[in-house]
């Protein structure tokens, strides 16, 4: 069989995208087809910061610094015009989309092909597009998804924005003032922060018990009520069941509350971009909501693998990278790496932000045993960087077994995705909890607030350990009566 490239990399998603760039920097030929990055992400990244950033002026004014003029040195109120904060954003994101462009991937030695394609089987495995045959021993899946709509009656007809087109379709002078956000997922919990920072009345309706079903409870409850404090209205365990159009408002039934709004944005997950891809034909298999693969992310053809949401899961790029580097090792080299989420952080960019890594109290006392497993906790309050920055909101919690190993972590607070990092990394080079509370960390710094939970470890041990605190009692009271 004669092939034209190492790997064949369809899609155009950001893992892609880092995919055909790693396999350029190993010396492999590699086609990347459809690069269209979407990039959304950074809008609301970039509005996040924005947001963030007037609270920080209001809190200032709170404090007694206002803007003044300097001409009449009267008070000026401060404020934040959305087509202003728009504008930001969109030089971010041409900034970003500039460092992807196909210029740069061209440049590096990328074959770069803009069009749409799908698997042909016969005679024999190659990928068709724009009239021609591309053949690899490898490809790799990285097409990203799409919005998935419930079927919610009535919802098509009064109309509603995605994740997909939000930024997009609100690129005129006006915001609208009333949102009702639909669905528990990160990106909702983000726009609703964003949204309710620009002074909207946002509710948002998730179907679970917290705002997300995968977060600790306890950080759960802190993070909504956060979201409350700044105004978002959050109904839980609801579901939507109707949407009308009376007298040009839009009305939703969400469990037994009928609620008015402007806009409506549905965000309650993703599916793959699978459908013109004519995988059923080269035998590759998938489900409702993701691909089907094994851990060494290569679906049910072998010689084809996936990458990022296409596979399922939250949408977060450094987990897609991630998956990338696992699925484009194994398709150019010897098939042997397997993924391991264990130690893979991921975060929400929530203010404060959101970070976990590894297992939730929960799930660890599932796994463990409730005997076995010592929970951690510290609050942002005690931390001087916090104090300095008036960013006390905000807990660390780290899951350890008796013995010091960490099993996972989840922050809510400052820096919680810096701090995360750091977590994550002592887990996968098996530093336990001990080693951490080792840590001298600048000060002031959020690092601070790692050092202090992890001293918490050993204080539990010595509360739990009878005949140690005896000794210790004995021995300097020895020590104190010893006739020096």
């Amino acid at each position: 069989m004669t092939v034209d490239y190492d790997v064949v990399i369809i899609g155009g998603s950001l893992a892609g995208y880092y995919a055909a760039l790693a396999a350029i920097q190993l010396r492999a030929t590699v086609a990347l087809v459809e690069p269209k990055i979407d990039y959304g992400f950074t809008h609301h990244h970039a509005l996040t910061e924005i947001g963030k950033l007037a609270q920080q002026l209001n809190n200032a004014a709170i404090c007694g610094i206002h803007a003044t003029h300097t001409d009449t040195l009267e008070e000026c109120q401060i404020s934040m015009a959305w087509q202003e904060a728009m504008l930001y954003a969109q030089c971010v994101a041409s900034n970003l989309k500039e460092q992807h462009s196909p210029a740069i991937l061209a440049a590096q030695g990328v074959d770069l092909i803009i069009g749409s394609g799908q698997f042909q089987s016969s005679p024999q495995l190659a990928f068709a597009v724009n009239n021609r045959l591309l053949r690899a021993r490898t490809y790799l899946l990285a097409t990203g998804s799409r919005p998935k709509i419930p079927e919610i009656e009535g919802l098509q007809t009064t109309g509603y924005l995605t994740l997909y087109n939000i930024w997009q379709s609100l690129q005129g002078a006006t915001l609208p003032q009333n949102w009702v956000i639909i669905g528990g997922i990160p990106q909702s919990i983000e726009i609703a922060q964003i949204l309710a920072r620009f002074g909207c009345n946002v509710t948002l309706v998730v179907k679970h018990p917290y705002v997300l079903p995968h977060l600790d409870p306890e950080i759960a409850i802190l993070l909504q009520a956060q979201l409350e404090v700044e105004g978002v209205r959050v109904l839980t365990e609801k579901s939507v069941t109707q949407v009308k159009l009376i007298e040009d408002k839009k009305w939703i039934q969400a469990g037994d509350k009928a609620i008015e709004t402007d806009e409506i944005l549905v965000a309650t997950g993703q599916q793959p971009n699978l459908e013109s891809l004519n995988l059923a034909r080269v035998g590759v298999k998938w489900r409702q909501r993701s691909l089907v693969v094994n851990e060494k992310l290569q679906t049910t053809n072998h010689r084809i693998y996936a990458c990022g949401d296409v596979i399922g899961g939250y949408d977060f790029a450094n987990i897609a990278n991630y998956e990338a580097k696992i699925a484009l090792n194994n398709a150019l080299f010897f098939n042997r790496l397997r993924v391991n989420y264990q130690s893979i952080p991921w975060a929400i960019f929530s203010v404060p932000m959101l970070a976990q890594v590894g297992l939730t109290e929960a799930q660890g006392k599932r796994q463990f045993g409730r005997d076995k497993v010592l929970v951690l906790r510290q609050y942002f309050k005690t931390v001087a960087a916090a104090q300095l920055r008036d960013e006390t909101t905000g807990m660390c919690k780290i899951i350890v077994l008796c013995d010091g190993e960490i099993l996972g972590a989840s922050i809510l607070g400052g820096e919680a995705g810096e701090l995360i990092n750091l977590i994550a990394l002592a887990m996968s080079q098996k530093i336990k909890v001990k080693d951490l509370a080792k840590l001298s960390p600048v000060y002031p710094s959020f690092s601070e607030i790692l050092e202090q939970t992890a001293r918490e470890w050993s204080k539990q041990k010595l509360n739990s350990n009878i005949a140690l605190q005896e000794f210790l009692e004995g021995f300097f009271h020895f020590r104190r009566n010893w006739n020096l």
